[in-house]
């Protein structure tokens, strides 16, 4: 274990459920280095879901690509921005043989990394991980600081919600006549900077007719959630619906979305950074997962539910690309199964 660090840097770019997953990092770091100062070198793109976290200091923003060391001269302008940090242990969490030469360069002492296939050379304290193994994103996260000798027990995605943002959807639902119970429906997702990767949303039909149903059924309104560029797949579920429901795609930020998840009595989203986000939050969450293995991305919380029929996939997970022959009839979970199972977890 490396004593008593004073300045610590968290590195983790891009995407936005990465983050929300490597918030259990945080934790275990936190945890152990309660006086530290920490940083997290993060992207412009998923900044806002921890730039307000309580466990961290400062974001140190990476700008808006997904891997900040790419070029030649975003390489030499990150190892610029984490060497003006004096920091005395680096985190880094992303396996690419670029950022282990980018840290190495930083002049950082203590420099803790993963390192998978050799590409943690960089790093001079180094947890080695097998590319092919398929095991959750969050707990491999983590093999950084059980490397550093840290206590990870316990440790679980997790994201504040604040009074502020609490008050403020409240305000917003009041204005729309929603009130409790409601359930949110985000059928985005697939698209961030790293990623474009559209099997891995469930088709809007099946959204709509899961969502009409558990409405009838919860006798619940229905409000729908998503990005500022969301609204062509948020308004083919919206033109299926039979039951009210309110439109709040592009209006809200990353800590309202995470405070109108918590007063939701479920939240229901694709394997997404959203989704991410509701569970982190400490929602009654459900993902729905198609191309990915939940083994890997399903929810790092207690309270969530992931809905998948266990079929081949990527054994690298997301890193082996799009799926090429994904069709959701054959290959992805029904609307009856997903009802059934949403049923059972929200009466538990």
């Amino acid at each position: 274990m490396v004593t008593d660090p004073k300045r610590i840097v968290l590195i983790l770019p891009c995407c936005i459920g990465d983050v929300i997953l490597a918030t259990a990092t945080l934790m275990a770091l936190r945890r152990a280095y309660p006086q530290a100062h920490i940083t997290w070198a993060v992207g412009t793109w998923s900044k806002g879901v921890i730039e307000h976290h309580p466990l961290l200091d400062a974001v140190l923003d990476t700008g808006s690509q997904a891997l900040p060391v790419k070029s030649i001269s975003g390489f030499y302008q990150f190892v610029r921005q984490i060497r003006a940090g004096h920091f005395d242990l680096a985190v880094s969490l992303v396996r690419s043989p670029l950022m282990s030469a980018a840290v190495a360069l930083s002049g950082i002492p203590y420099r803790a990394g993963l390192d998978s296939a050799g590409r943690g050379f960089g790093y001079n304290i180094r947890a080695k991980i097998d590319p092919n193994q398929p095991r959750h994103e969050a707990d491999i996260y983590l093999d950084v600081p059980r490397a550093l000798g840290l206590d990870v027990s316990g440790c679980i995605a997790n994201v504040p919600v604040t009074a502020e943002n609490v008050a403020s959807v409240k305000g917003i639902l009041a204005q729309a006549g929603i009130t409790s119970p409601f359930i949110v429906i985000n059928p985005t997702g697939g698209h961030n900077p790293g990623m474009t990767m559209d099997s891995k949303r469930w088709p809007p039909a099946n959204f709509a007719e899961l969502a009409n149903r558990l409405a009838s059924s919860f006798n619940a309104q229905l409000v729908l959630v998503g990005g500022p560029n969301d609204g062509d797949i948020v308004n083919a579920v919206a033109h299926n619906l039979q039951s009210p429901h309110f439109d709040l795609v592009g209006k809200l930020s990353f800590g309202q979305i995470a405070a109108l998840a918590n007063l939701s009595q479920i939240y229901i989203g694709n394997d997404t950074g959203m989704t991410h986000l509701a569970a982190a939050a400490g929602v009654s969450t459900v993902m729905i997962l198609g191309p990915s293995d939940p083994q890997r991305y399903a929810p790092f919380t207690p309270n969530s539910l992931a809905l998948w029929k266990p079929t081949a996939v990527d054994a690298r997970g997301v890193a082996g690309g799009q799926a090429q022959d994904w069709d959701w009839s054959r290959d992805g979970i029904g609307v009856d199964e997903a009802e059934a199972k949403i049923r059972s977890f929200v009466t538990k």
